[in-house]
């Protein structure tokens, strides 16, 4: 079992940045990759980074790329999400998660979660 928790969530204005952090706990040496995805109001949820836990190797949804930044931090038992550029469309919950194996783009292979924390822009 491998154990999640989200912070650095809040109300930021446009043009502003955020810092989210995951803390990650138990069997983290079964981690493949970790993912950070977010669900706006009435959206579904989507991803929007993944990163190796062992190499570091990063991989973003396309709409993001150039403002945001996934990185980990393996002797913390952490990974981050910096947000830059923040916009209203980026206002939603944003969770983080953990996979063993798969896909890094399909939410099916993450097989832990966090609870999510909110990060709300305003225009």
């Amino acid at each position: 079992q491998v154990q999640l928790v989200e912070s650095g969530g809040g109300l930021v204005q446009a043009g502003g940045s955020l810092s989210l952090s995951c803390a990650a706990s138990g069997r983290t040496s079964n981690i493949y990759w970790m993912g950070w995805f977010r669900q706006a109001p009435e959206k579904e949820r989507e991803i929007v980074a993944a990163i190796t836990w062992s190499s570091g190797i990063t991989y973003y949804r396309e709409s993001v790329k150039g403002r945001f930044t996934i990185s980990r931090d393996n002797a913390k038992n952490t990974v981050y999400l910096q947000i830059n550029s923040l916009t209203p469309e980026d206002t939603a919950v944003y969770y983080c998660a953990a996979a063993l194996g798969g896909s890094w783009r399909s939410e099916n292979s993450y097989d832990f979660w966090g609870q999510g924390t909110q990060v709300t822009v305003s225009s």
